[in-house]
């Protein structure tokens, strides 16, 4: 046996971890929901930047991978009023997190024991040079996306 400190081990799912990243960024509200659909029809829907997402994220009217190196992504995006963003980030299953120098994007996904999914949303305008987002209108939009969301998947 060894003498070895035994240390507590804690795993975070995506949502805690994109919760305690989310905290880190002074302005960012996470707005969360639990959908009625399987993790992978749902993250699908989520993960499809150049097809679904715009349905879910109506801001962003048009998305184009640009580039993709493993689970880093770039994207360009461009919203409805016309405004672009390139934004770089990392994709993987269940995690989204990608800012330009204007914009900042995050989404997290769980499977639920009950088959359901726990969603989680953030994101805003950056005030460039800042560590800020501001809040104006954030949690009502993620709040119409989760809503969209649930009607794509459901």
């Amino acid at each position: 046996m060894s003498d070895a400190p035994q240390w507590p081990t804690a795993r975070l799912d995506e949502i805690a971890r994109f919760r305690a990243l989310a905290a880190g960024v002074r302005g960012a509200a996470v707005t969360e929901r639990v959908v009625a659909a399987p993790f992978d029809d749902v993250w699908a829907v989520l993960s499809d930047f150049e097809g679904s997402f715009g349905l879910i994220e109506p801001d962003m009217h048009r998305v184009r991978v640009i580039a993709r190196d493993g689970e880093h992504l770039e994207l360009l995006a461009r919203s409805r009023w016309g405004f672009r963003a390139r934004l770089i980030g990392v994709h993987r299953p269940g995690w989204f997190w990608a800012q330009s120098r204007f914009l900042l994007l995050g989404m997290a996904a769980t499977a639920a024991p009950d088959g359901r999914t726990r969603v989680a949303l953030t994101g805003g305008i950056r005030i460039p040079g800042r560590a800020a987002l501001m809040p104006l209108g954030v949690r009502r939009a993620a709040v119409g996306a989760l809503g969209r969301l649930d009607r794509a998947v459901g």
